[in-house]
């Protein structure tokens, strides 16, 4: 099919001849959709790092790959006569206009905060439509319903507690999480001291504990992945100027003992606030 944009025809017919059974690439030939899916998790989060970095070039590059990605299900499943490209974009499409009806349709809607509520309204409407047609065992309905098991742990757990919460399975405010957290401190302190009876109880409780750690940044309103990423560019960041200041003596980390390091990186942290009021 032709499209308005030609950079959109050239680019299925790219695709189209990479996965040519006799002159196209062997690699691209031999992919699958589950060989693919890693390659696009991968690209999502090349998109979010451009992002963070406000290195639009790179963004423009990213979307680029991040399209391919598209592009290739759409040529495999073409060729299964699943569904093509064009089948993808009018279902999204159709799914937009659908999940805006303030500006597709009558409806009024004053905030950002009251379209949120009313997408997901819409999307359990949208869940609960599908549930009944596909005639299942329950497992595809309910308020958790459509949470994808290949999220991230932490994205997923902050995905499941904002759908609880909607139906009121929720606390009213943080601190009472705190005493959570700590419940959950003391509980995994229990399963340690016992790992030798139990030792699948630490996963659990530890799980646990991350589970109500995303609960605290959900009611603090922080994203517990962009928090995460944060602390491990902190300690990258840190543990590169034990290095460096090692270095400067002539050492490496193996050479030096952990009171030493530790005061390495006491003095790091040191420097950042320094640096952070000049």
């Amino acid at each position: 099919m032709t499209h308005a944009h030609p950079s959109i025809d050239r680019l299925l017919a790219i695709m189209a001849a990479l996965r040519d059974p006799k002159t196209g690439c062997p690699w691209d030939r031999e992919q699958t959709f589950a060989t693919i899916a890693p390659y696009t998790i991968e690209e999502a989060y090349e998109v979010a790092e451009a992002i963070r970095d406000n290195d639009l070039a790179a963004l423009k590059d990213e979307l680029g790959d991040l399209l391919f990605q598209v592009v290739f299900y759409a040529q495999m499943a073409s060729e299964s006569g699943e569904f093509t490209f064009d089948a993808i974009a009018a279902a999204v499409s159709d799914k937009m206009v659908r999940r805006h009806p303030h500006v597709f349709g009558a409806t009024e809607i004053a905030s950002s905060e009251a379209q949120t509520r009313n997408w997901e309204t819409i999307k359990a409407h949208e869940r609960t439509v599908k549930a009944k047609a596909e005639a299942g065992d329950g497992t595809g309905s309910g308020a958790l319903a459509g949470v994808s098991r290949a999220l991230p742990g932490l994205t997923r757990a902050l995905k499941l507690q904002a759908r609880a919460a909607r139906v009121g399975f929720d606390w009213a405010e943080a601190p009472p999480i705190l005493a959570k957290i700590a419940e959950e401190i003391a509980e995994l302190e229990v399963a340690i001291a016992a790992r030798a009876e139990a030792p699948d109880a630490v996963e659990a409780e530890l799980g646990d504990l991350l589970f109500a750690c995303v609960n605290l940044a959900r009611h603090l309103k922080v994203d517990p992945e962009s928090s995460l990423r944060h602390a491990n560019a902190k300690f990258e960041r840190r543990f590169r100027a034990i290095e460096a200041a090692l270095a400067a003596e002539g050492r490496i980390p193996e050479d030096a003992t952990l009171a030493e390091m530790d005061a390495l990186w006491n003095r790091a942290k040191v420097d950042e606030k320094t640096e952070s009021t000049v």
